[in-house]
């Protein structure tokens, strides 16, 4: 007996097809809006974002690289990136030297808050404008049903603050 795969149907492969598109699309449109506006890539905003909303707008680097969907190779690298440009801080966590904290800077704060409004105004532009009332919560409700199925531990789309 042999297993044959479940292959898409007609609809199944235009709406995957479709999904592709925008998962490939949707960071390098973001990329070269924040880089040209902020001079920085994506995923340096959304470590700078969490940051910002963190108490005393400090991390483990342990706990930002899972916020920012990365691993703590690539973290390091962009909180290097950032540190050079003097946005970031890195120091052993008082509390257990093992860990090591990133600190958001005064000047990294002041460049999210610039960054943030043109950040928004693409995600506004590229992602909810197109769609109609009703899709923006039929889209966050479907996001969360296939992170559920790709990380059934992790936290739930939309519950991070940036």
């Amino acid at each position: 007996m042999t297993d044959e795969p479940r292959w898409l149907d007609q609809d199944e492969l235009k709406t995957w097809l479709a999904l592709v598109s925008v998962l490939v699309r949707l960071p390098a449109e973001l990329d070269a809006q924040l880089q040209r506006d902020a001079g920085m890539n994506h995923f340096e905003y959304i470590i700078l974002a969490a940051l910002s909303e963190a108490p005393e707008r400090r991390l483990r680097m342990s706990l930002l690289a899972a916020m920012a969907e990365g691993s703590l190779p690539r973290l390091s690298q962009a909180v290097g990136r950032l540190e050079k440009r003097g946005w970031v801080r890195r120091s052993p966590d008082p509390d257990d030297g093992r860990y090591t904290l990133a600190t958001l800077t005064d000047e990294g704060m002041a460049t999210v808050v610039a960054a943030a409004p043109g950040h928004v105004a693409e995600v506004r532009r590229l992602v909810f404008d197109p769609l109609l009332k009703a899709q923006p919560r039929q889209l966050h409700d479907i996001c969360g049903r296939i992170m559920r199925t790709i990380d059934p531990n992790g936290p739930f789309p939309g519950t991070r603050p940036y």
